[in-house]
């Protein structure tokens, strides 16, 4: 498998506010070019032995594989919960003019 030419890292949150918040710290950092937020997501899953049935926000976060590290580590120290998902995706493929954006904004956050 080549390189990846992107990461999509999905993370979610449970309120609006704190989704906006974790969005406009990290793109404002330069260390992903874009978040999409999607509210009304409905996560279930075990936590604490226990299964939950909570809404949240979907935050489909999008950076380059040399910034992947710094994103996640700041989502984690942002984020509310103690165990936040976070989950990377190589991307191996897409718009040749989105990913060149992505990468200069990403890549020109860390050379400033």
């Amino acid at each position: 498998m080549s390189e990846p030419k992107a990461v999509v890292i999905l993370s979610t949150a449970p309120s609006a506010e704190e989704a906006a918040s974790l969005a406009q710290a990290l793109v404002s950092e330069g260390l992903v070019a874009c978040v999409n937020l999607v509210p009304g997501v409905r996560s279930i899953y075990l936590w604490e032995g226990k299964v939950q049935d909570e809404a949240e926000h979907l935050l489909v976060i999008k950076t380059t594989p040399a910034r992947q590290a710094e994103a996640l580590a700041r989502l984690g120290a942002l984020h509310s919960y103690d165990t936040p998902e976070a989950i990377a995706l190589p991307v191996v493929g897409g718009a040749e003019p989105y990913l060149k954006w992505l990468t200069d904004v990403t890549q020109g956050a860390a050379n400033s």
